[in-house]
């Protein structure tokens, strides 16, 4: 994977560059990495690794936090000269279309990982080690992690990258995204409050 392109990009939270990661100029779907234009790598940086969810991020579902997390993130991300990493990786890593099957799943019965699981998949199947090259190319070496998944802790802790605090992003729950938070927080160990 490599930079292919940066541009600026001016947004309702403030100033980014923006630039695209992938193995190929032609890749349709890259990683972007939104770099605030006060980003000071001298610094530990605020840091928040986001995996794609288009049903949250663009359609502001309630089913999950997703959207609203992103939203958070750049918010902070602008007042603190911060990144926001996001990476290509819909649905836990099984794509869009498994993420409807499994939502169909999740409306008779099923939790999103017995769903995912019922579906043949992990039930997370993201890596991360591809924030971890964003975060090299970008020189970035000490950081202040925006995440409450133990996941994304454990795959820069092990990246030469270090890490001088997590930081939650909690967002308050909903009624249809409740059971949701339950199953993040019991089964796959988030740090929620």
């Amino acid at each position: 994977m490599q930079r292919q392109v940066q541009a600026f990009l001016p947004t309702d939270w403030g100033n980014f560059n923006i630039i695209a990661y992938a193995t190929s100029p032609d890749d349709l779907t890259p990683h972007v990495a939104l770099v605030h234009e006060n980003l000071d790598v001298t610094q530990p940086v605020l840091v928040r690794i986001h995996s794609e969810c288009m049903t949250g991020d663009l359609f502001h579902s309630h089913r999950c936090d997703c959207g609203e997390q992103l939203d958070r993130a750049l918010e902070l991300a602008a007042e603190q000269g911060g990144v926001v990493i996001y990476l290509r990786q819909e649905g836990r890593g099984i794509g869009l279309i498994n993420k409807l099957k499994a939502y169909n799943l999740q409306d008779k019965g099923f939790d999103t990982a017995s769903a995912n699981t019922h579906l043949g998949f992990e039930v997370d199947a993201r890596q991360y080690d591809l924030a971890v090259e964003i975060l090299h190319d970008l020189g970035i070496h000490k950081i202040r992690l925006l995440t409450n998944n133990p996941l994304k802790i454990e795959a820069i802790e092990h990246s030469g990258i270090e890490i001088i605090s997590r930081e939650p992003l909690i967002i308050e729950p909903k009624k249809e995204n409740a059971a949701y938070l339950r199953t993040k927080q019991e089964l796959m160990g988030h740090l929620l409050k």
